[in-house]
């Protein structure tokens, strides 16, 4: 702690000498001592908020691991979009609604992207097998102390995006052969494989690690679930893969938002002190940015459900994991808002039909609602950016401040 202030006060004096100067050469140098304050300063925080060089030092792997994702993303998409191409695995524009009926808006809105390549979400598998594979040999030559699959940090994770993925994965394939009723998996079939796999990571919570708990803080504190807990587990997986399934409808929307809310969702796994898990959200966040690249506007590749699933699997994950300590879930409902709305729009919109007869909206989810009423796809995507940066910004807020709290006892 006596370096940092030494360091401190060495700044300040610099920058005190600098000001008592009047010449033209400092004026241009004191831009320059002003741009490394900030970075000390940036270093400073880092140093006193975490544990010192041991934090430096995982946030350099976390970065190296995102930077080598990208770039191997960005190298690899050009020729898995070819290759999507080429086995015609383009999106077919849905004909019906969820409740059967046929969507005309819908269909007229978006009949020029039929046929662009989707199943994103294998990429996705692909780098992150990849990144586990390369953490592996990095272990066994002794550069590393752990790899990816740590089983006190990243099963859970892993096993999670992993299975969601696969769901979504086999869906997009059945949909871009057309096979079914719905073009893809069943509703039915969906609800079995999510609930196979929450009920696994229930058994993992509850019998690996003990837990058996919510937590509500600082509203009620922690409470008990017991034999609700794999409910409660398959309840939140199907809210979160949906709500990104539903918000995935324009070029850009919904890797834009999620690259948002995975950047909050590393920031907490770094307070937490789970690195690899950090290094896991890392990874996701890199490939997404690649995505990104190809999923602006107009898009070369979707989502898809294997992107959706795999990234919903992922969340649903970190929040039970992060939840142990934190109280994840009142930040978490802020920076994940946009998300709840596009859900509760669609959900809204399902039964004012059945229940009523008649549409509470013109389409929905409010993200074609808005679309539908002359506003610009691009426009649209970057109103909801902005408003996504000032609910992330807001609930990173809100974790720092319960996190200092803690730390000084007062929690």
């Amino acid at each position: 702690m006596e370096n940092y202030k030494n360091l401190k006060e060495y700044l300040n004096k610099t920058l005190l000498n600098h000001k008592k100067s009047k010449s033209l050469a400092f004026c241009s140098q004191k831009s320059y001592t002003f741009s490394h304050y900030s970075a000390f300063s940036f270093y400073l925080f880092i140093m006193t908020m975490f544990d010192g060089w041991w934090a430096l030092i995982k946030l350099s792997q976390v970065l190296f691991y995102a930077l080598i994702s990208f770039w191997v993303s960005l190298l690899f998409y050009p020729s898995y979009i070819k290759l999507l191409q080429k086995l015609k695995a383009g999106k077919t524009i849905r004909e019906n609604t969820a409740t059967g009926e046929k969507s005309e808006i819908f269909s007229k809105l978006h009949a020029h992207k039929q046929w662009t390549p989707t199943m994103w979400g294998g990429m996705f598998l692909i780098v992150m097998l990849i990144m586990i594979i390369g953490s592996f040999l990095l272990q066994h030559f002794g550069r590393i102390e752990n790899s990816l699959w740590n089983a006190r940090e990243s099963y859970v994770i892993l096993f999670w995006f992993f299975s969601m993925g696969l769901i979504g994965l086999i869906d997009d394939f059945l949909n871009i052969k057309n096979y079914g009723k719905v073009k893809g998996l069943s509703a039915r079939a969906k609800l079995i494989g999510m609930f196979i796999f929450s009920a696994w990571i229930s058994y993992w919570f509850y019998v690996k690690l003990g837990i058996d708990y919510i937590n509500l803080r600082p509203i009620a504190g922690k409470i008990e679930v017991w034999i609700l807990f794999p409910i409660l587990t398959f309840i939140a997986t199907i809210a979160v893969v949906n709500a990104i399934n539903i918000t995935d409808g324009l070029d850009g929307l919904a890797g834009g938002l999620m690259a948002m809310i995975l950047v909050s969702l590393a920031l907490v796994t770094f307070l937490n002190g789970t690195y690899i898990a950090t290094t896991v959200v890392g990874i996701l966040v890199a490939v997404l940015l690649a995505f990104l690249f190809y999923n602006i506007n107009p898009a070369k590749i979707f989502m898809g459900d294997s992107g959706a699933f795999a990234l919903g699997g992922l969340v649903a994950s970190l929040i039970y994991l992060l939840n142990m300590r934190f109280w994840i879930l009142i930040p978490f409902l802020i920076i994940f808002g946009i998300f709840i709305i596009e859900i509760c729009s669609s959900f809204l919109q399902i039964f004012w039909k059945k229940a009523l007869k008649r549409k509470l909206f013109a389409v929905a989810p409010f993200h074609h609602l808005l679309e539908y009423q002359g506003q610009k796809e691009t426009t649209i995507v970057m109103k909801f950016r902005l408003i996504q940066g000032i609910l992330s910004i807001a609930g990173i807020l809100l974790i720092l401040i319960e996190y200092i709290l803690m730390k000084n006892g007062n929690l």
